[in-house]
C-alpha cells in the first residue's frame, strides 16, 4: 500500500520551510524526525500529557494530534525557538531557580503552556496557574515548584 505524500509550506521559527511530508505525519514527528527540533517530546501519542506542545499560529497545541499537513502555511514555535528569542527566558530561569524541572521530559510542554498561561492571565491566581497547566503532566515535581515558578514570572511580570 502506498502512502499519500504532501508538499506543504510552513514557517517553523521564523525560517520559511518547504518539505514533502507523509500524510499521516504528526506535527511532532515532523518537528523531531524531518527538522531535528527535540526539544517537543513524544509521550502519550494521544493528547493527554502535553510533551508534545508547541505554539502554532500563536495557540498552543497538541503537536501529536496535529498532522504536519494541516500546518501548511502556519507559523509553528517550538520551545527551541521560543528559548532562542528569549521569549520566555524569565520563565526558564525561574523554572531553574525553583527546582521546577528535574527529568526535563515535561519542561518544554509546560514552558509553554505557562507562557501561554501569563500572556492571556498575567495575574493568574495559583488556583488558575494549577488549572491551565492541568493537562501537561509531569511524574517528577509534584507541581507545586512548578506553580511557584510560574506564580514568581508572573509577579514580576508585575501581574500581581
Amino acid at each position: 500500500m502506498s502512502h499519500r505524500h504532501i508538499d506543504i509550506t510552513l514557517t517553523v521559527n521564523g525560517e520559511r520551510i518547504t518539505e514533502r511530508v507523509d500524510a499521516r505525519t504528526t506535527l511532532v514527528d515532523f518537528l523531531r524526525e524531518t527538522l531535528s527540533l527535540t526539544g517537543s517530546h513524544v509521550g502519550c501519542e494521544h493528547g493527554v500529557c502535553g510533551a508534545c506542545t508547541v505554539r502554532v499560529d500563536g495557540a498552543i497545541v497538541r503537536g501529536c494530534l496535529m498532522l504536519a499537513a494541516q500546518c501548511d502555511g502556519a507559523r509553528v514555535e517550538t520551545i527551541e525557538g521560543l528559548s532562542d528569542a528569549g521569549e520566555m527566558a524569565d520563565l526558564q530561569k525561574a523554572f531553574e531557580t525553583r527546582n521546577a524541572l528535574q527529568c526535563g521530559f515535561c519542561t518544554p510542554g509546560m514552558l509553554l503552556t505557562a507562557q501561554e498561561l501569563l500572556q492571556s492571565n498575567p495575574k493568574a491566581s495559583r488556583d488558575e496557574i494549577r488549572e491551565h497547566i492541568s493537562g501537561n503532566y509531569c511524574r517528577c515535581t509534584g507541581y507545586h515548584a512548578i506553580v511557584d515558578a510560574i506564580e514568581s514570572v508572573a509577579q514580576s511580570r508585575g501581574g500581581k
